[in-house]
């Protein structure tokens, strides 16, 4: 993909241009934001920092404002209503540039960590940069090396981004919530990306292995029902033990009895 050719293109130089400038202009107000009270930081992370976000954005065509009629190439449509998407909110920044709002856990507002997306309607060379902005964590990988998944049609197994072209800090902009921005160049017009924070595990795919290993009737594993979730899914015990030295403990035990 764009990102991972061993020359990149002269666009995608500036995006990773741009995020550098970004960052060290964030700097100087990052530093004076962490000496703020933890009881302000909790506040703000607790809050959110943003309007509640209901629902994963639908195949969410992002116009330039003031456009209208049929959307064009390069007009991206933003997806993750699908199992384990996350994308809640896109705002068009520039031509070049979208914020990205991801929605809490289940239950639990202050979280706010992963995303899983998909963009289409791209254009060949295109060059963008996505902030994802809200997150709640003020510490991650993101900042040690870690960097985003992406996968697309025609190149369906997933790989990181480069990790120079992905930017964590603490920004002013958003209500000092913690960003991700990073850099991608498309560069095939037919495809669809997938974007993600790593790689995804779904519950369809926990539940297909767990019924595959309960079929095998393997003497060592018992899978039981513990309970549901709030969302009324099944929440799994699984008990691996070595049955055969547990029947020679109770044939010791008993010989022991006995006597």
């Amino acid at each position: 993909m764009g990102t991972t050719s061993a020359s990149p293109s002269s666009s995608c130089c500036v995006a990773v241009a741009t995020l550098a400038e970004r960052r060290l202009l964030c700097n100087g107000m990052e530093r004076k934001m962490e000496e703020n009270t933890v009881r302000d930081v909790e506040t703000e992370s607790e809050a959110g920092g943003e309007d509640a976000l209901v629902g994963n954005v639908n195949k969410l065509t992002v116009n330039p404002p003031g456009f209208s009629g049929n959307p064009r190439k390069g007009h991206l449509v933003f997806d993750a209503c699908f199992e384990s998407g996350n994308l809640g909110r896109v705002d068009y920044i520039s031509e070049f540039e979208f914020d990205l709002f991801i929605r809490p856990d289940t239950c639990n507002p202050r979280f706010r960590v992963w995303f899983n997306f998909t963009v289409e309607n791209v254009r060949e060379t295109q060059r963008v940069i996505f902030n994802v902005v809200n997150f709640s964590k003020t510490k991650s990988l993101y900042r040690d090396g870690m960097s985003p998944v992406v996968k697309s049609t025609s190149r369906p197994k997933w790989q990181r981004l480069p990790a120079k072209n992905v930017y964590y800090y603490r920004c002013p902009d958003h209500r000092r919530n913690y960003v991700m921005s990073f850099a991608f160049c498309f560069d095939r017009e037919d495809d669809v990306y997938q974007f993600a924070y790593c790689y995804p595990y779904t519950y369809s795919r926990l539940q297909h292995y767990l019924a595959g290993l309960e079929r095998r009737n393997l003497p060592y594993l018992q899978r039981e029902q513990l309970g549901l979730s709030v969302q009324q899914r099944r929440l799994d015990l699984l008990t691996i033990t070595n049955t055969e030295r547990g029947s020679c403990e109770d044939e010791e035990s008993a010989e022991m009895e006995s006597k």
